[in-house]
């Protein structure tokens, strides 16, 4: 559980959770182990488990309007990400799917335990959402980003054309 405790405060935004939010956030959280190639999470499911990567390199994966595989992004551990956090708030389908691209290793948490641990644990709770905000905010600033290489890409494409 110690070790456990320890990846958990590797995320800087639950660093700063006493003893007892870290304990209670642990004994939530299980343990996976993932082999390379293997699918995390899959676009389309629904599911309400978030993961923490706490070991390992991953490729987030959008599927086409042609049903052709696109890799959106690669995460690694280092970068302290969590995974699938929308579907825990909003219980919708998957939005793209998860492989691992090493062997990694997760923590998840579904949203009947999130739930548990913010009714028990109201500043551990905020301290988890904060996180996931931020992941969520960081993601939607890359997508601004690849709308705009988009929408140039468009222009120059209508322009020369």
């Amino acid at each position: 559980m110690n070790d456990k405790i320890e990846k958990i405060k590797s995320f800087p935004l639950l660093s700063s959770m006493n003893e007892n939010e870290l304990n209670a956030l642990a004994g939530y959280m299980v343990e996976h182990n993932h082999d390379k190639d293997s699918i995390i999470i899959k676009e389309g499911d629904l599911d309400t488990t978030m993961y923490l990567l706490i070991e390992g390199t991953v490729d987030v994966i959008k599927t086409t309007i042609y049903n052709d595989p696109f890799v959106c992004a690669t995460l690694s551990d280092f970068m302290h990400v969590i995974l699938g956090e929308m579907a825990l708030i909003d219980k919708d389908k998957r939005s793209a799917t998860v492989k691992a691209k090493t062997p990694c290793k997760t923590y998840s948490m579904d949203s009947e335990s999130f739930n548990k641990f913010c009714d028990e644990y109201p500043s551990g709770g905020v301290k988890l959402l904060k996180l996931m905000n931020k992941n969520i905010i960081r993601n939607l600033r890359i997508e601004n980003e690849n709308l705009k290489l988009i929408y140039q890409a468009l222009i120059e494409e209508i322009e020369y054309n």
